[in-house]
């Protein structure tokens, strides 16, 4: 697989994989040994970039607690200095609702939790996994920059960056990424990329095929198990499949014209887009991270690319799923 460059010297491949789904919100968590065999099947496929966070939590079928973190640092044991590990700090869930804290002596209680199930001695790129309105972006940004002093971390990254907290955090320590929400559906965030660019900074992308939806996979009967979170995003309503027809026209379309599967269009779309976007998608499906991996070698061109974004501005679609609600 290729690779890219977040920030100014952080290499990865072109595609990173979205571990989060194995263990968290897709319903009971896949089994460890699978989840770990699919790890170890995408690496050797050719990602090289890895995404967890401290809070991606679940539950096996049979009750027993999944932790996101101890399954990534299994799997990447044997190939730990191949790879690149992103993780996070300063979110735990309830319910439905994200509860933020990035106060330093937070963030430090959760650095070392991470190395110790990550099993490693530094992280890669370790992200503020939502802005703690509590706490002003230079103190993170300083605690950030003791942590990188001390060998704890590699390079930091904001997810769910504003421009401002962006700017303020980047002054006092380099960030090397920001992790924004980004697909077809979901392009608020376009607007930074001019931001990025003049501070040098990458984009990862995540929930970049909008939860699965763009995959063209699922239909208005698709039934998702207990737990699943797509049961209650708008777009994995009844009424919403009608809604975006006119999307997934589109995307078959082009896919057939490319000899490509529409989820492969949609990655191939994001990475024409700009050349510091890496999308993180995930799945528990091998056939499914194959296929992900083989858009990067999806040839759109420019005049592809503006004719979708002329499309994508002008074709009606459905609310998209956006995040849960933040308390700090």
């Amino acid at each position: 697989m290729n690779k890219r460059i977040l920030g100014v010297d952080l290499e990865v491949s072109a595609l990173g994989f979205g571990c989060m789904g194995l263990s968290h919100a897709y319903g009971p968590a896949c089994e460890k040994e699978e989840a770990v065999r699919l790890i170890r099947s995408a690496a050797e496929i050719g990602y090289t970039f890895f995404d967890t966070a401290e809070c991606y939590l679940g539950t096996y079928a049979d009750g027993r607690e999944a932790n996101n973190e101890e399954v990534v640092g299994e799997a990447l044991h044997p190939i730990r200095n191949e790879v690149v590990i992103a993780s996070k700090f300063g979110v735990r869930h309830e319910g439905r609702q994200l509860i933020v804290d990035s106060r330093p002596e937070t963030i430090r209680k959760s650095v070392e939790g991470s190395l110790r199930r990550l099993d490693t001695e530094t992280i890669d790129l370790y992200y503020q996994h939502r802005i703690d309105p509590q706490v002003e972006p230079e103190a993170v940004a300083e605690t950030m920059a003791q942590l990188i002093r001390e060998g704890k971390i590699r390079y930091w990254g904001i997810s769910e960056a504003t421009e401002e907290y962006l700017r303020r955090a980047n002054a006092v320590c380099r960030v090397t990424a920001v992790q924004n929400r980004y697909s077809m559906m979901a392009r608020w965030h376009e607007d930074l990329f001019p931001v990025l660019e003049e501070l040098q900074v990458g984009f990862v992308a995540f929930s970049p095929l909008a939860n699965g939806i763009l995959s063209n996979a699922y239909s208005k009967d698709s039934a998702f198990e207990k737990g699943d979170f797509r049961s209650d995003m708008p777009q994995y309503r009844a009424d919403a499949y009608e809604k975006n027809k006119g999307l997934f026209d589109l995307l078959q379309s082009m896919a057939d014209s490319k000899a490509a599967a529409p989820a492969q269009i949609s990655l191939a779309w994001m990475l024409e887009k700009k050349p510091y976007i890496v999308p993180i998608p995930g799945s528990r499906k091998y056939v499914r991270i194959k296929e992900n991996a083989v858009s990067t070698d999806v040839i759109l061109t420019v005049e592809d690319v503006e004719k979708i974004d002329a499309a994508l501005a002008d074709i009606p679609m459905s609310e998209v799923f956006g995040g849960h609600s933040v308390s700090a």
